[in-house]
């Protein structure tokens, strides 16, 4: 991509590398110009906060009923692992898939059940309305969910609870604005009680300080710190903030317990870059930070960079489109399986190897009636 950084043309920028031509002179306009894109280069614009975070299950008609009816989410796209097609890809979120809404699974049904531990995302988080819980805890007594008692987090009220692999998931009660970005699914739950999107993610770290100092680079500042409970793991919280309302949150925690990959435990934290531009500047800051991203992949979806933090977490770095309403229309999101790309021409191989799921439904049609 060129972009021409003022009316002269004696300089264009390519991507983030600034070409002068030194046969004319810079004049006085585009010499501020070249030090406005040499800031940005040197300062990325922040993320909004997270954009999605995807998670390992085991048997996907028990993590689609659970996301689904239970939760109340939507089943915005029904595809596959791009990397591993023998697998579905799910994708749950708001109404229109709103980037900070999606929760994702690979159902990998033969792997081991998983652990959580340092270098992983230990808990995410959901935004739901204050004066919810009480719907929650009553939803979650009627459909057997494992969940714990509330606890108080700055000034917060959180109710842990599990998925039927283990997953650690929390709700957190929350004021939403009235020009909140989320659009409530309500096939399920009624709207006063509805997720609305991330609320954060809590990562477990041996060794904090070098993952915070990524955090910052990325735009996120350190908020608010309070001691864990005696029978927590880890000893304090620390907490950091980035500059959107959804998925706004990122708390770290110093601890050392034992990890597994596997069922019930977070594949990877993806963080919003909405645009290709944002995306390669922040691409560009996490590399001199000293990280190893990836070149960009194309999801489909959306864009992505990746790369592990220092202690191990697999972070990605997301565009905001074109989005989940590029392949299908917005009443029609998660209708059918989508195979993107070159995956579209090995359908019936793809097909034939998948197990066959249900979405469920509220009001299931009846197949008989005229």
């Amino acid at each position: 991509m060129v972009i021409r950084v003022c009316g002269c043309t004696c300089s264009v920028v390519i991507g983030i590398s600034i070409i002068v031509d030194s046969r004319l002179p810079l004049c006085q306009r585009e010499v501020k110009c070249l030090q406005q894109v040499l800031s940005v280069m040197s300062n990325p614009p922040p993320t909004p906060g997270i954009h999605h975070v995807t998670c390992i299950a085991s048997d996907p008609q028990q993590n689609l009923d659970f996301w689904v009816e239970t939760l109340g989410l939507r089943l915005v796209k029904r595809s596959v692992n791009q990397d591993d097609p023998t697998t579905y890809h799910f994708f749950f979120a708001d109404a229109e898939g709103t980037p900070g809404t999606s929760m994702t699974f690979f159902p990998w049904k033969d792997l081991q059940q998983g652990q959580v531990g340092t270098g992983q995302v230990s808990r995410t988080a959901f935004r739901v309305p204050k004066g919810s819980l009480d719907f929650w805890e009553d939803r979650f007594e009627e459909f057997g969910v494992d969940y714990e008692n509330r606890v108080e987090r700055f000034g917060e009220t959180v109710l842990p609870f599990y998925d039927p692999d283990g997953l650690p998931v929390e709700l957190v009660a929350v004021d939403i604005p009235d020009d909140d970005p989320t659009v409530p699914w309500t096939e399920f739950v009624p709207e006063d009680a509805a997720i609305r999107g991330f609320h954060s993610v809590t990562l477990w770290l041996a060794d904090p300080q070098r993952t915070e100092d990524v955090l910052r680079t990325m735009g996120l500042d350190e908020t608010v710190s309070e001691e864990l409970p005696a029978d927590s793991r880890g000893e304090e919280r620390t907490r950091f903030a980035a500059t959107g309302t959804v998925g706004q949150y990122v708390d770290v925690v110093s601890t050392t317990a034992t990890a597994r990959q596997g069922h019930g435990t977070v594949h990877h934290v993806a963080f919003q870059t909405p645009s290709d531009a944002d995306q390669s500047a922040m691409r560009n800051a996490v590399q001199e930070a000293g990280v190893r991203p990836t070149d960009q992949i194309d999801r489909h979806w959306f864009r992505s960079v990746y790369f592990r933090e220092p202690n191990g977490v697999l972070f990605e770095l997301a565009t905001s489109g074109p989005g989940y309403t590029s392949d299908e229309p917005l009443d029609e999101l998660g209708e059918r399986l989508v195979l993107p790309g070159e995956f579209d021409n090995q359908r019936g191989q793809i097909t034939a190897g998948l197990a066959d799921i249900t979405v469920p439904r509220a009001n299931p049609v009846d197949a008989d009636a005229d």
